[in-house]
């Protein structure tokens, strides 16, 4: 007989808040531009997914440094906040994809945005393994 893993996951009321404070923590640090402080809550190589300005679906790996000099780039120096909706789909106690709706405003507008992520959970804690956002394959 071959064995076959248990999928069907429920999380916990407990799974839900940690995940939630992960996010508040990241989503934090993300205002306040702490670029180094925000791969330290990423497992590297980090996945990423998404698409082309010719419609072509991408994907590339960055390390550390790639994803911190590319996030400083695309943060820039302005003031930036997050109003998210997240829905989390819980495939195990350590491992989710969570869908989010956002809203960005920086001092030139807002933008809507819509992107998921992989997180996996390490040693108790909740790291980001895989970014997944259309428009950005042409800087992957």
């Amino acid at each position: 007989m071959t064995f076959l893993p248990e999928t069907g996951y429920t999380p916990t009321t407990e799974d839900r808040a940690g995940l939630d404070a992960w996010f508040a923590e990241y989503d934090a640090r993300s205002g306040k531009r702490e670029i180094e402080r925000m791969a330290d809550m990423a497992v590297f190589p980090l996945n990423l997914v998404s698409d082309d300005s010719a419609g072509n679906g991408r994907s590339a790996q960055w390390d550390r440094e790639r994803f911190v000099r590319t996030m400083t780039q695309v943060m820039g120096d302005t003031d930036v906040t997050f109003e998210s909706t997240r829905t989390p789909v819980f495939l195990s106690p350590a491992m989710v994809v969570v869908f989010t709706d956002s809203t960005m405003t920086t001092p030139e507008g807002t933008h809507q945005l819509r992107y998921a992520d992989i997180l996996l959970k390490r040693d108790g804690a909740w790291a980001f393994q895989t970014m997944i956002q259309g428009g950005w394959g042409d800087h992957l």
